[in-house]
């Protein structure tokens, strides 16, 4: 290993509180590995998948930039963007932070919670990645902060300006049969598992937003438990359900 990566892979192993191990020589389910393309996650063992990581200057996501459709993307629609109407938003349940790029990259201001440290860790170095691209991808990463926290305590103790939106994706059971979805899931789910909590998080997100609260859903899977919501969105695989509180643009 390069002495850059060694001395990145020892002060990432401290932070995460993580053993520091040699691939070839250690046995482990899933590997957080620092490289040339950055950090990822790599499960091991038979018919593992490739390893995820975050980025945001290349691949899926900067074809989604370029040719993504703007303010007509269901997750632009969710949040409530249109004319040059661009809301607060803050994504609760960041993950890889694919949706927060999305709207960032059409003019909002974007802060995101990850409450699995190392699912943030990698959020964390595809923004540094970007901002360090320079260009528009640095522009847009700009307008994305990462914040390492339980979502439901950090909202339910906001001190700061109150979002317009808040978007909640939970996890849930996955069916969806692509590729990209199978890998990422069989890799984060040990981590990350279920969200038992989703109806707290609906409820602690309720009580902070001001305008609405856009939630994302497996197209036939049942509404969170709780307020009922008040209009909905569906795609082709996912859905949102909208719960408004108040007419963005009062």
């Amino acid at each position: 290993m390069r002495p850059e990566f060694e001395s990145r892979a020892s002060a990432l192993a401290a932070s995460l509180a993580l053993p520091l191990l040699d691939p070839a020589t250690d046995d482990a389910f899933l590997l957080l590995q620092v490289g040339e393309a950055g950090l990822s996650l790599q499960a091991t063992g038979a018919n593992a998948p490739g390893s995820v990581r975050v980025d945001f200057v290349e691949g899926a996501l900067a074809h989604r930039r370029q040719f993504g459709g703007g303010t007509g993307q269901m997750v632009a629609r969710a949040a409530g963007l249109r004319g040059s109407l661009r809301p607060s938003v803050l994504d609760a349940t960041a993950g890889l932070g694919r949706d927060a790029f999305v709207l960032a990259a059409l003019g909002c201001q974007v802060t995101m919670i990850e409450r699995q440290p190392i699912i943030a860790a990698l959020l964390a170095d595809g923004l540094l990645r970007a901002r360090q691209a320079g260009g528009e991808v640095a522009e847009i990463a700009g307008r994305m902060e990462l914040v390492q926290a339980d979502a439901i305590t950090v909202m339910n103790a906001w001190d700061g300006a109150v979002p317009q939106v808040i978007h909640l994706d939970p996890m849930f059971p996955h069916r969806d049969k692509s590729a990209l979805v199978k890998k990422e899931m069989r890799v984060f789910r040990p981590l990350a598992g279920d969200d038992l909590d989703a109806p707290a998080l609906l409820e602690a997100a309720l009580a902070l937003a001001s305008h609405r609260v856009a939630v994302k859903r497996p197209r036939k899977a049942p509404a969170i438990s709780g307020r009922v919501p008040s209009a909905e969105l569906s795609g082709q695989s996912s859905r949102y359900d909208i719960y408004g509180i108040q007419k963005l643009g009062n």
